[in-house]
């Protein structure tokens, strides 16, 4: 019965946004305009969120469903809408990060890394979660946070399903998971690698306004942000999904004697061991070899080309059949369908409206409120838009022009713009990094949300403070 109300409430406020009138004043923003197809699409938007938030129809069918009434109201052909997302390579990398990890866990290589990161850490469940974050936020500066969650992923999940822990019931699951996509989400904030839209952001600073901002000029600011981040996440995440066990079931003699006294590896442990590795080596230095070949890597093709190797004759013993249940085609779906609509939204220009309405009032403000505001609106964004990539296309013009038209350092409004695509802790489809740490099935959307929208209002004032603070040490501000 709650379900249906849910669905409900989600249909009325579909068609109350579809039909109102907006008034001028409110259609357009700076220059930015809400236009029929927009407020058409604005209405699908709020209709997928709430179905989303509150999981009344499973949440991937909740994406297709937005697509078809995208079409259906006429704002684009069925066929242009699903190319956007369907169409997108990263369909091809969650597949390989799936196969991956269904490896990992199949082989027991997993429960071997396992044994090996807790004789660090020890059996205390909250200081598990402390080294989950801290090696995915470490992880993460260097490499794609994306594929940080695919590594970190399933090592979790064996840690949990070694414990017995029930999906959905655990609050020590829901922490451990959560942790990360958390972790390799304040991660991306260090470097200009540790996410997507970082070096498109200083790509848009160099061509609008002539400023070069260096890889170590970013880190000046990310580093610091990023460090102050971990430790307070984890008391968020221990506040709101505090651990019903104090420890593991094994005393920190045995974790360190079962780490010492581990059985040599498989063979096929060790074939898993090798494409990781190389998967990871690929990933890492991808850019590298793009340039030594002069051809474009996108993340997808070294975990694809890595997970093919398994099914070569003789390679491994395990079969795709055995490892073909853990794919996880919703999760696939999910965040497909939310690029689908992230981009309809920017075709339509409804992306821009929000933009301009968010962020067109800022000037006259004290520096480190405008910082804030900026950080804040973005993390809104992201709620809206399902890609960081969207967000930071749509938005790093606008703040750039903004920063000279009011006078501001570029870099004390674009950079903290910047940063503020890698907040995305509120809504799993506003990256596909909180996708992979979704699909082990150990937390709802409604926890996601829960946590984050607190962690998403702390991130936002460590953010303008920490620019601001080492705005002021450096002379910006």
């Amino acid at each position: 019965m709650k379900r249906w109300i849910y669905i409900a409430i989600s249909v009325l406020a579909l068609i109350l946004v579809k039909n109102i009138t907006f008034p001028t004043a409110l259609t357009t923003v700076e220059g930015a305009s809400l236009t029929p197809q927009g407020q058409d699409a604005l209405a699908v938007l709020v209709f997928a969120l709430l179905l989303w938030v509150t999981e009344a129809i499973p949440f991937h069918f909740t994406g297709l469903l937005a697509l078809v009434l995208l079409a259906l109201f006429g704002v684009d052909s069925f066929s242009n809408i699903v190319s956007e997302g369907f169409g997108n390579n990263n369909v091809i990398f969650f597949i390989g990060v799936f196969i991956l990890s269904a490896f990992i866990n199949k082989c027991g290589l997993g429960k071997r890394i396992v044994n090996c990161c807790l004789s660090v850490t020890g059996n205390q469940t909250k200081f598990i979660l402390l080294g989950f974050l801290t090696v995915g936020a470490i992880l993460s500066m260097w490499m794609s946070n994306m594929a940080v969650a695919a590594m970190l992923m399933p090592l979790a999940k064996s840690l949990l399903d070694e414990e017995g822990l029930k999906p959905m019931e655990s609050k020590f699951g829901k922490g451990l998971l959560i942790s990360v996509a958390w972790g390799s989400l304040i991660g991306g904030l260090g470097t200009p690698a540790g996410n997507g839209p970082n070096p498109l952001a200083i790509g848009f600073m160099e061509d609008m306004a002539g400023v070069q901002v260096s890889f170590l000029d970013w880190m000046i600011y990310g580093v610091p942000i990023t460090l102050v981040l971990i430790p307070i996440s984890w008391g968020i995440l221990l506040l709101v999904f505090r651990p019903e066990i104090k420890q593991l079931k094994k005393s920190n003699d045995e974790i360190r004697n079962e780490a010492r006294n581990q059985s040599p590896l498989t063979r096929d442990e060790k074939v898993t061991l090798v494409i990781f590795l190389l998967t990871v080596v690929l990933w890492i230095f991808s850019s590298q070899i793009a340039d030594l070949l002069g051809v474009g890597i996108p993340i997808s093709l070294p975990v694809i080309i890595t997970t093919m190797i398994f099914f070569f004759p003789g390679v491994c013993t395990i079969k795709y059949k055995e490892i073909e249940k853990d794919v996880s085609w919703s999760s696939i779906i999910l965040v497909l369908a939310g690029v689908s609509l992230g981009m309809v939204l920017y075709d339509t220009g409804v992306a821009d409206w929000i933009a301009m309405g968010l962020l067109g009032n800022i000037n006259g403000l004290s520096p480190v409120m405008m910082v804030f505001v900026v950080v804040l609106s973005i993390t809104l964004m992201n709620i809206a838009l399902s890609s960081a990539t969207v967000s930071a296309s749509i938005v790093m013009p606008i703040v750039i022009e903004l920063s000279m038209s009011i006078g501001m350092p570029t870099v004390s409004i674009a950079l903290p713009a910047a940063l503020g695509t890698s907040l995305a802790f509120i809504l799993i489809t506003s990256t596909p990094t909180n996708v992979i740490a979704y699909s082990a099935g150990y937390f709802s959307i409604k926890d996601f949300a829960k946590a984050g929208i607190l962690m998403s209002l702390v991130s936002c004032v460590v953010v303008s403070l920490g620019m601001y603070g080492v705005g002021l040490l450096t002379g910006m501000y």
